[in-house]
């Protein structure tokens, strides 16, 4: 089996690289992060230079970059990828960033008789760490069954939708509604809390009408609600996501002012030092301003 590059591993990244090599792939790794990259060297991986080295020896590189300058960078620059790499090889980017640059990137790697794909990852970092990510995938058909295998040993759910580019937007799509929904369920719970209301009462009354929602329901019980706001998803990234989608919208003539409101209040959590815990803590900084207890579940621990 030939060697798959994998640029990237941060907090999503390192778990689901791990995740591939655990399960047999054999994998050529580069991160600014010394300590991830020797992390992956005990699992089997091999340390790679850099993206050159890793263009040198791999016809199927992964990248899980931070932000679209990032990945131009690493595919583009005059060190990456589309220099170095050989022609035919299949670049993966996982990360979320903004279509336009995704669209650029993927005309730079066919001008260089390269193809990409595009797979942002939905799903939290506990997720990764389980090997259950969801995928959201732009490719061709042929792209798509080439690093299928890959995905099934990184998560349990494969969307493929559509060409080039379609992973992207519909990653910003999903991210719209999980984003704002926390922000929604920070305000109604810190409501409820100024109220003097039972929370475990008033979840229940929620989750029993069409007000109820996934963050709510699933996500926020293991996380702010037990105490628990180390970032599955971090305030800053949340925040970035909300930055895309406002500016993809205001590229396509689409209003979203419930988006640039909700960008806004994310960037007052940053400004109170939230931003690195976990976006669920939403409901934390408006108890914190309205002085105002925080939501917690009695007598339960974080997973």
């Amino acid at each position: 089996m030939s060697k798959i590059g994998f640029i990237g591993l941060g907090r999503m990244g390192r778990p689901m690289a791990s995740n591939l090599q655990r399960k047999g792939f054999d994998l050529l790794v580069h991160d600014l992060n010394a300590a991830s990259v020797e992390a992956l060297v005990e699992l089997g991986a091999a340390a790679a230079r850099g993206p050159a080295d890793i263009a040198a020896q791999c016809d199927l590189i992964f990248t899980m970059l931070p932000a679209t300058q990032d990945v131009e960078q690493v595919v583009l620059g005059p060190a990456g990828l589309t220099v170095n790499a050989r022609p035919a090889t299949v670049i993966v980017d996982m990360s979320t960033i903004d279509p336009k640059g995704t669209d650029r990137i993927a005309a730079g790697v066919k001008a260089a008789g390269m193809s990409m794909v595009d797979a942002p990852v939905g799903r939290l970092a506990s997720h990764a760490d389980r090997g259950e990510c969801l995928f959201m995938v732009g490719a061709s058909a042929t792209d798509f069954a080439r690093i299928r295998p890959m995905l099934e040993a990184m998560g349990t759910t494969i969307h493929h939708c559509g060409e080039v580019g379609t992973g992207t937007r519909t990653k910003l799509v999903n991210n719209y509604l999980a984003v704002v929904s926390c922000q929604l369920n920070a305000e109604a719970l810190a409501l409820s809390q100024s109220f003097g209301l039972s929370l475990e009462k008033t979840l229940e009354v929620i989750h029993g009408t069409t007000a109820t929602n996934g963050q709510l329901k699933i996500a926020w019980p293991t996380k702010v609600l037990v105490d628990d706001i180390e970032p599955g998803f971090a305030i800053d990234l949340a925040h970035k996501d909300l930055s895309l989608i406002v500016a993809a919208a205001n590229d396509n003539g689409v209003p979203v002012p419930v988006a640039a409101a909700a960008r806004e209040a994310y960037n007052m959590a940053r400004a109170a030092s939230f931003g690195r815990k976990d976006f669920s803590a939403m409901v934390d900084v408006l108890c914190e301003l309205a002085s105002i207890e925080k939501p917690r579940l009695p007598n339960k621990q974080p997973n």
